[in-house]
């Protein structure tokens, strides 16, 4: 019986591989993949670059994926006679056209980091996610990179305590952002989403640890307008859940709301923001600093525009980027491959998958 071909797709760090490896190379062949290319369903990608990775693809009966790195629509799975199992990491994949997969009757199945109870990488997003405001606020990337290029002192930071936190969501990831900035520098918190409640909110930081109320009568964590949060915060932070309904959320119009001193931040997805609008803003130097782990097309291709040392000169807003990195932790991909590995050798005997996400 021939080798059943595995491609692991996406893997930058090669972290799968030593899972993979445990494999028994007489009944498997895995390949491993580490770049990607343009999303088959993206306006922009051509059409050879479709068929590209369609040959790319083809040969493989199982593909194991990194969440929503490679999408595969319904066109491309259409295109794919071979593929008779897709592992993807977490329990959460966007990017896949599961009806597509169910009609072909091509079993999906995610993968989690079984040491860490319910653990898709949140925890990590989160230390990010302050990570990245504190580096703004503190121009660390910027002072690092003037050290050792043999000057001093640049520029100067801006301090949090109490000033506004404002989170455009209230879900788990922008509560934990939120209880830290708020219990670590006593930063106050304002919240915006579609269907948010004060109520919601009130118990959201019941919940979190903290009383409704602090002691100047105000809410702990108070739901306001969008166009409030945007006027009055000092730090934008983005927790949406990337849809239909809310792709291009934030736009030119809540950009020209904020502050000339106030830092956007964005590690949740790229497409929640309409990306030529915050360019626009920030090569406007409309506000001081933007911090983004995430883009509308990943990875960055070579000539985008954010690629570039020219931030925070001629007037343009500091821009502090990192590629995608909210959830890139070694033990939690580590955890996501194991469990990947495990469901292969399940497949192959037959017996029943964990993490099915149909």
């Amino acid at each position: 019986m021939p080798a059943i071909k595995i491609g692991v797709l996406d893997d930058y760090q090669g972290i799968s591989e030593p899972k993979f490896k445990t494999l028994n190379p007489a009944k498997y062949e895995v390949t491993f993949i580490k770049d990607t290319l343009l999303p088959y369903n993206h306006p922009d990608t051509p059409q050879d670059v479709k068929d590209k990775l369609v040959e790319r693809l083809e040969p493989f009966t199982v593909i194991s994926t990194m969440r929503e790195r490679t999408p595969f629509p319904r066109d491309l799975v259409a295109r794919l006679p071979n593929l008779k199992l897709l592992l993807t990491t977490g329990n959460r994949n966007l990017a896949l056209d599961l009806d597509a997969f169910k009609e072909r009757g091509i079993p999906v199945v995610g993968a989690v980091d079984k040491a860490i109870a319910g653990s898709v990488g949140s925890v990590s997003t989160t230390e990010h996610c302050v990570a990245m405001i504190l580096a703004a606020a503190r121009n660390i990337a910027q002072d690092d990179h003037a050290v050792k290029s043999g000057r001093w002192q640049t520029g100067s930071a801006v301090g949090l305590h109490s000033k506004i936190l404002g989170t455009v969501g209230l879900g788990r990831l922008g509560v934990a952002v939120a209880k830290i900035l708020h219990q670590a520098f006593g930063m106050r918190v304002v919240a915006w989403s579609p269907n948010l409640t004060q109520e919601v909110a009130d118990e959201k930081a019941k919940v979190a640890g903290f009383p409704v109320e602090n002691g100047r009568g105000e809410k702990t964590f108070r739901v306001v307008s969008k166009e409030e949060l945007f006027k009055t915060a000092d730090v934008v932070s983005i927790h949406l859940v990337l849809s239909d309904r809310s792709r291009g959320s934030i736009a030119a119009q809540d950009l020209s709301l904020m502050k000339p001193s106030s830092i956007f931040v964005n590690t949740s997805r790229g497409p929640l923001v309409v990306e030529e609008d915050l360019l626009s803003a920030l090569e406007k130097g409309q506000i001081r600093a933007a911090a983004l782990d995430v883009f509308e097309l990943e990875p960055l291709p070579l000539g985008s525009k954010w690629r570039t040392t020219n931030w925070g000169q001629g007037g343009r807003s500091q821009v502090l980027l990192t590629p995608h990195m909210g959830y890139v932790e070694q033990s939690t991909l580590e955890g996501w491959y194991e469990h990947q590995v495990e469901n292969i050798e399940k497949w192959e005997k037959g017996q029943a998958l964990v993490q099915s996400l149909y």
